[in-house]
């Protein structure tokens, strides 16, 4: 019965929707009351709970740095609702019955649970209880030494890639596999959390083709296992490899940040060596450990946020390893803080031009990409990475690769970005990852 609850989308279905009639229902019940003046009470909760909104986005930016960016309008409301709601319940208790004293308090939790579920729809961040608790992917199986290659020496697809002459078996199976690794930062002396690989059908057949790879990284604050739960990462690849003879790439989830807060900037700078990790530990762990197609031009950097921005910056400093990008909602440039000095103190001791040789804008201004594709996508409803979207495309346009662009319709700055853009943007990149001719 528990792992029934815990199981439960939080995004959609009976959940949201119950949650939300109780606290409407709640709600109301916290700001009817007879009592004298009880009016300008409210009038006064709602202000005071305004404010505390903007307290909150004050603090998540410029005091616990959890985001170079200001939360969205629409988060800065929910969170003012969940304060009016304590607040409400507070003023509740003052010459209450015994049975409000009871109720207010129950009221309260109603209503800061739907701002909460509410909040965490916009992002599309946990789709279940699993995924907040770490339960959901804490039952992956390791990958499987059946996995790695007969020998070190790892080879390339013939012909056009993957899709040259492949006819998928009758015993292929029906879905791809994923399984947790862990990839270890022997160069780099980098510590990262767990990642995980996505093996598509093909993968598993009988002769199967070398695949492409692609590597994702999530956003900041957040995890590698992000990408199987908002990200839907499974459904996605199953869905493309389904339309594709069970072709799609291999899959690395890495940790580029070491913990759920941290943020690295994906640099090799005064906090880690994040970029060393990225273009020297992964790639060797991954020729070393999985079947691929070791041909540069079928490899590629994706992710969401953090992640996007650092997949634009490696195409940028490192298209010999990662020639293309998916940036999904990424950054005009890397961030610590709300205040650029702050970030280039932290990072690079003050070192204005250290840190500016690493940026993405200038590295691009600076190089030619002919051989280097890359896709942008950004929600509709995002105004500031919308902007950063225009920004860096045009940048990566005129350093001479090839572009394309998508503004996902109804979306925020939530994994409802990736989702609705990781189908687009692979089919755009099958020529050239050999996954079609």
């Amino acid at each position: 019965m528990l792992a029934g609850i815990t199981s439960l989308d939080l995004l959609a279905g009976p959940v949201p929707l119950v949650v939300g009639a109780l606290a409407c229902l709640a709600g109301i019940y916290l700001l009817a009351r007879n009592r004298r003046r009880w009016l300008l009470w409210v009038a006064g909760a709602v202000l005071a709970s305004a404010i505390a909104a903007v307290g909150i986005n004050w603090w998540a930016v410029h005091a616990a740095q959890l985001s170079a960016y200001d939360l969205p309008l629409a988060v800065q409301g929910w969170c003012a609702v969940a304060v009016l709601g304590l607040v409400l319940a507070v003023l509740n208790l003052v010459g209450a019955t015994w049975r409000r004293r009871l109720l207010a308090p129950v009221a309260m939790l109603v209503v800061i649970l739907c701002a909460a579920l509410q909040i965490n729809a916009y992002f599309g961040q946990y789709r279940t209880i699993d995924d907040i608790t770490g339960a959901a992917a804490s039952g992956i199986a390791p990958l499987p030494t059946s996995a790695k290659p007969a020998s070190p020496d790892v080879g390339t697809s013939a012909g056009g890639g993957a899709a040259s002459g492949w006819e998928p078996p009758a015993q292929m199976p029906g879905r791809g596999s994923v399984y947790s690794v862990d990839i270890p930062g022997t160069v780099s002396g980098f510590s990262p959390r767990t990642g995980y690989v996505y093996l598509p059908p093909a993968y598993n057949a009988a002769n199967g083709p070398r695949l492409p790879v692609l590597v994702l990284i999530a956003g900041q604050p957040g995890s590698p296992q992000d990408w199987l739960g908002g990200g839907q990462l499974s459904t996605l690849m199953d869905s493309y490899a389904g339309a594709h003879r069970g072709l799609a790439p291999v899959v690395v989830v890495v940790d580029a940040n070491g913990s759920t807060d941290g943020n690295t900037m994906c640099m090799d700078s005064n906090l880690a060596k994040a970029d060393t990790y990225l273009t020297q530990d992964v790639p060797a762990w991954i020729k070393a450990s999985l079947m691929v197609d070791a041909n540069p031009q079928r490899w590629a950097m994706g992710g969401f946020s953090f992640g996007g921005t650092c997949s634009i910056q490696m195409a940028a400093l490192h298209p010999d390893i990662y020639p293309n990008a998916l940036d999904f909602s990424g950054e005009k440039e890397p961030a610590l803080s709300a205040d650029r000095a702050t970030t280039v103190k932290t990072a690079f001791g003050g070192d204005t031009a250290a840190f500016d040789a690493l940026t993405p804008l200038n590295v691009l201004a600076k190089g030619q990409y002919s051989d280097s594709w890359a896709y942008f996508a950004a929600g509709a409803q995002d105004s500031e990475f919308g902007a950063n979207m225009a920004i860096v495309s045009a940048a990566a346009s005129t350093a001479g690769m090839k572009v394309r662009t998508q503004l996902v319709a109804g979306a925020g700055h939530a994994w409802a970005v990736p989702i609705a853009a990781m189908g687009p943007a692979l089919d755009w990149l099958a020529p050239r990852m050999g996954l079609a001719s």
